[in-house]
């Protein structure tokens, strides 16, 4: 059970100070209790909500957005640009397929080309209608971004020999500019067409389990990997090299003092880093310089070829330095992390918190959460302090943070990303299915992880994102029944009560408008 001074701590490490929790809970007359729902920890196949909330969905795998595309498969990352009051544009990542659902376990062309066309993303047009978003059926806006549309890469810059490339793939988090574009970010894109090994410069397709490079042999790992951008009007879309090449979860973006876009971006992988962006300008992401950090020593390492002697030893170009940045950033001296996935700013203080879910081998189990504060609150600079929050555990009633969320109140969201495989056996057992969570900021339940939904079987919630007012919270329920072995006895049966099917919902209610005023 948590204890006061625990959450006083927690507190402390979110920026509010030496406040008491009396004090904490006097700031503001409307502030909520909330207290633990008896329907959590949950192990139902079912989207289970606390009560006062309740949800209805918007768009399921297999569903229309034009008279050619479907909705894709395994929906991420959401963020939404609007229109008008009444109409927006959502930007949906999809990240990866199963083939049990999708085509096949067996590999051919005619599967991978299936496969292909349910990753990337999709924009589709929502308008509010007697308070609820529906999707705009046909609206020249819904379109998709696939595994074959062709993208080019930034500023004309070539990879391999290929200044255009087919697609984009593993899709996980993002980011909005300050322009108003959207980023989408290419994760574990080795699972599609494995990865180059650099000491026999051969293409490793051990962790490649969907095998696509058997018939598509001309798109090589260094295609992918990257962070791309997408126009929300026209779903036109451009692969940044400036960013560097790795397994990117997210790219949470700042305008600092300096009028310069930075981009905080983590590689979710065991023992890998977390990396800065600084463009050359306010108004793109075209050029500028890729920064990983040192947290012993409060260090942005720039990773850049005139800056560095040591990188000249084993990269000749600048590109080459961004196309293998794991490599540049251990030769640097970066710290290694605990899987680096969401990246979130704080609305109030400005300090960057990132979700470390985990790191097994490292006997980390439930994960932590890093702080970062830079110098003189400049985003721009190469010296921060940092802090983690040692956070998830039986204590907390939490485990493996994952998307991490702000509301105008300065309350935290966080969903957890327990493997299916791992998920209810030791030491997960008294964590149920995965959850979405909130920790207020204020009034009596600050400080404390309370549990506000769980998952169906084998899914994760992701993709959390506000519409303008808070009214709404659209979520992602992500891979239902990924344990399935025969698609004719599924190990989920959400939301039809029979096939499985990752879908996006819209949560509301009065305890939604409660927390988010608070």
């Amino acid at each position: 059970m948590q204890n006061d001074q625990s959450r006083r701590d927690f507190l402390k490490f979110l920026g509010y100070g030496s406040l008491t929790l009396t004090q904490l809970s006097l700031l503001q007359s409307c502030s909520t209790a909330i207290t633990q729902d008896k329907k959590f920890p949950s192990k139902m196949d079912e989207l289970v909500l606390a009560n006062g909330l309740s949800y209805y969905p918007l768009i399921s795998w297999g569903d229309k957005i034009n008279h050619k595309e479907v909705f894709g498969f395994n929906n991420d990352y959401i963020n939404i640009d609007y229109l008008n009051e009444k109409e927006l544009i959502m930007w949906v990542n999809h990240e990866y397929v199963n083939p049990i659902f999708v085509s096949s376990p067996e590999r051919t062309k005619k599967n991978v080309d299936i496969e292909k066309q349910l990753v990337g993303g999709s924009l589709i047009h929502l308008k509010k209608e007697n308070n609820k978003w529906n999707l705009v059926a046909n609206s020249s806006y819904n379109k998709g971004v696939r595994g074959t549309t062709k993208i080019p890469f930034a500023n004309n810059k070539s990879i391999k020999g290929s200044k255009i490339v087919e697609g984009t793939l593993a899709n996980c988090a993002g980011g909005k500019t300050p322009w108003n574009t959207f980023l989408t970010c290419e994760e574990n894109y080795d699972t599609f067409y494995g990865e180059r090994d650099l000491a026999t410069n051969k293409i490793n397709t051990k962790r490649s389990y969907l095998n696509w490079e058997k018939f598509y042999p001309k798109n090589l790992p260094e295609h992918y990997g990257w962070v791309v951008e997408i126009d929300p009007k026209t779903a036109k879309a451009k692969k940044h090299t400036s960013m560097g090449r790795f397994a990117h979860e997210s790219a949470t973006c700042v305008q600092s003092k300096k009028k310069k876009t930075v981009v905080y971006t983590g590689d979710d992988k065991n023992d890998e880093h977390l990396y800065k962006f600084v463009s050359h300008s306010d108004q793109n992401l075209d050029s500028g310089i890729l920064y990983v950090a040192n947290i012993k020593k409060g260090q942005w390492i720039p990773l850049d070829l005139e800056r560095s002697p040591e990188l000249k030893k084993y990269f000749k170009t600048q590109i080459d330095v961004l196309t293998y940045p794991r490599k540049a950033a251990k030769i640097l001296g970066a710290t290694a992390l605990n899987r680096p996935e969401d990246i979130e700013i704080h609305p109030h203080t400005g300090d960057i918190f990132v979700a470390l879910t985990n790191n097994k081998k490292r006997n980390d189990f439930h994960g932590s959460i890093l702080k970062i504060s830079e110098r003189n609150k400049d985003y721009t600079s190469e010296y921060f302090q940092s802090e983690t929050y040692i956070f998830g555990g039986e204590l907390t009633g939490f485990s493996c943070p994952d998307n991490l969320a702000f509301d105008k109140a300065g309350n935290l969201w966080i969903t957890t990303d327990i493997s299916g495989s791992a998920m209810n056996k030791a030491p997960y057992k008294k964590f149920g299915n995965n959850g979405l969570f909130v920790i207020m900021a204020s009034g009596q339940s600050a400080g404390k992880p309370i549990q506000v939904a769980s998952a169906p079987n084998d899914a994760e919630l992701t993709g959390l994102c506000f519409d303008k007012n808070y009214q709404t919270l659209f979520l992602s329920v992500q891979h239902p029944g990924e344990l399935s072995q025969d698609k004719n006895y599924p190990t989920s049966n959400w939301p039809t009560g029979k096939t499985p099917k990752p879908s996006v919902v819209a949560i509301t209610g009065k305890l939604l408008t409660s927390i988010t005023d608070a």
